[in-house]
């Protein structure tokens, strides 16, 4: 969950002005409104230096016939499915009704038309019940994947042999991404496109849509957990003072001070609103907080680590390489394509 995701189609060469990459949502009957228009939405935002797009977002629907949403409107599109032979990622919607969640079936057309292009190599992704699409068409057998977690027994019910993970905001499997809920579709885009492009352009992108920037795949989705007091205070103020001293030997007694509450209180309370305890939730925001520094500027090893908080450059080592599974310096050469497109690090 949370791959760095080497190697991706979509990552951008350097050595010639590429085009941008096709993304193609593919709509059934019944598909929910917001997940329909996340990916060209948030897609839509990422840019170069010269504001031209990085993506282009087009969609489609078997037959090109119009497809009910739940949202009370009809969706008429200007393509049927020819349009994912020139796709690059496919995108599934979350849907409310039909055969994937009636009796875990598909339409042979749309099954044909997954399965021809997850073996060209095209990225494939899900939102919310999009993943019901994915398994049956085949494509997730044997996988981990993820959907809201409301319909978990149904789709492990369906499909036995995924390994179905409904604790989870979305899972990167590689080439086959799937997410959860209306929100976490959102996080699902945002975190393609720091894979694609690195972490600048991905929190310009969620700053112009006006979300969080990062929220790790594997942080819990809210299950029926109870809404926090209104009479209390609550632990967001203590974040964003959190994250403008990502470089100091944070506490959590001196998190819980900051908040007013005692630690058990604050613990409690931050993990109802984060899904994490507040080691977890700070060592992930340094890990990502050194990601940047790794990608946008030219920071040794060793200053990365003290700015983001890991103290030395052995911990920050260990820390990637269990996030991610490369070195600091591998890293850096991974992703260092991503300044072609243009990030100011101030602004990341």
């Amino acid at each position: 969950m949370g791959t760095s995701g080497q190697g991706r189609t979509g990552r951008r060469s350097t050595s010639a002005p590429p085009r941008p990459h096709r993304i193609v949502v593919l709509a059934l009957d019944s598909v929910v409104g917001l997940d329909l228009g996340t990916p060209a939405q948030v897609f839509g935002t990422a840019r170069d230096t010269d504001e031209e797009p990085l993506y282009t977002v087009t969609t489609c629907t078997s037959g090109g016939r119009p497809v009910g949403s739940t949202a009370g409107f009809q969706v008429l599109p200007d393509h049927g499915l020819e349009i994912l032979a020139d796709a690059d990622t496919i995108v599934l919607p979350g849907i409310h009704d039909g055969p994937p969640l009636t009796d875990g079936t598909v339409a042979p057309e749309i099954r044909a038309a997954l399965r021809e292009a997850h073996d060209r190599g095209v990225r494939i992704m899900s939102i919310c019940t999009g993943a019901f699409v994915l398994a049956a068409a085949g494509l997730l057998d044997d996988r981990v994947a993820t959907t809201h977690w409301a319909y978990a027994n149904r789709f492990r019910r369906f499909h036995p042999r995924v390994r179905l993970d409904p604790e989870v905001l979305f899972v990167d499997d590689g080439d086959l991404l799937t997410s959860a809920g209306v929100a976490a579709g959102l996080d699902l885009c945002l975190h393609v496109i720091r894979t694609d492009h690195g972490s600048g352009v991905a929190n310009r992108s969620a700053r112009r849509c006006v979300v969080p920037s990062w929220r790790d795949g594997g942080q819990a989705q809210y299950i029926e957990r109870p809404l926090p007091d209104a009479a209390e205070t609550g632990t967001g103020r203590t974040r964003d003072w959190i994250q403008h001293r990502l470089h100091e030997p944070l506490t959590l007694p001196q998190m819980a001070a900051h908040a007013s509450m005692s630690v058990r209180t604050f613990t409690r309370r931050f993990r109802e609103e984060t899904g994490l305890s507040p080691a977890q939730w700070l060592l992930r925001q340094r890990t990502e907080h050194a990601r940047l520094l790794l990608e946008t500027t030219d920071l040794g090893v060793d200053q990365v680590a003290r700015r983001s908080g890991f103290g030395t450059a052995a911990a920050l080592r260990q820390q990637l390489h269990q996030r991610i599974g490369v070195p600091p310096t591998a890293y850096r050469r991974t992703f260092r394509a991503p300044r072609a497109v243009g990030v100011d690090p101030a602004q990341a």
